[in-house]
């Protein structure tokens, strides 16, 4: 083995080793992206969303996650969060210094700082599901859905079949686009060849969901007898770590935000 093969298994051991995060139930999951976004949702500020998004980056390395893979993660959020920003930008109710102003539409102090603390907003909300559910596998996920979360077996299994056809849907998306452009009409006409393949896509989704069924039918997914389930799923001490840890988190935001001044209901 040579020098360089050992520093490529070194990296993939490392790669693969388990995160703090990987010990959390995903029900808990679940419960601390709830708890993350209700508290964000209570005011609309700068000070609490900065403060979040900052707590919440500290908590990369219990992920598991690298930087790059989050910011890679975050990259359609960071270009579609100023389009939340916008609408609050042109027509929140002014005040202060008006900047400019066209019928309906006008720019204010109060506008930009509502418009800037909405972003922020998405932001921080979108943040803790991309960090809590990166690497949790759907099985998992299934298995303490249904044996924490007491909820249907049947739904349950539908979910994890739809969840693993997902990645099925990028495959057929590539493979369509390859096969355009080795007939080359790949070339031109951007838009129309989104929605044509878009719509081939559906008609692949549409097929494949059927087949699925049927073969969940015929293997008995949908006879209603109760299931036993391979792998068990139980709440930890560490769920209540993780549980009291986010709630810490926006106690922080929420309480920084009241030490500055900015904090703002949302419906005031």
């Amino acid at each position: 083995m040579t020098a360089v093969d050992a520093r490529t298994d070194a990296h993939d051991v490392g790669a693969e080793r388990a995160a703090w995060l990987d010990g959390v139930n995903p029900v808990t999951k679940i419960v601390l992206a709830l708890l993350l976004s209700v508290a964000l949702l209570a005011s609309i500020d700068v000070t609490s969303a900065l403060v979040a998004i900052a707590l919440q980056l500290a908590c990369i390395p219990l992920t598991g996650l690298g930087a790059m893979t989050v910011l890679m993660r975050m990259l359609p959020i960071l270009v579609f969060a100023p389009v939340a920003g916008i609408s609050m930008l042109l027509y929140a109710e002014p005040g202060g210094t008006v900047y400019w102003s066209f019928w309906y539409a006008t720019i204010s102090d109060d506008s930009i700082a509502l418009a800037v603390a909405v972003c922020l907003r998405v932001l921080a909300l979108a943040l803790p599901t991309i960090l809590l559910f990166g690497r949790t596998d759907p099985t998992e996920l299934a298995d303490a859905l249904a044996q924490v979360a007491k909820l249907p077996s049947r739904f349950v299994l539908g979910v994890l079949a739809g969840t693993r056809t997902l990645g099925l849907f990028l495959d057929d998306w590539r493979s369509m686009g390859l096969a355009r452009r080795a007939r080359g009409v790949g070339d031109s006409g951007a838009i129309r060849r989104f929605f044509s393949m878009a719509f081939v896509l559906l008609v692949f989704a549409v097929r494949r969901g059927t087949k699925l069924a049927m073969a969940m039918e015929a293997r008995g997914f949908g006879s209603g007898i109760p299931r036993t389930w391979s792998r068990p799923s139980r709440l930890h001490p560490r769920d209540l770590v993780a549980l009291l840890g986010a709630a810490a988190i926006m106690a922080v935001a929420i309480a920084a935000a009241v030490a500055a001044g900015t904090f703002r209901f949302v419906w005031s």
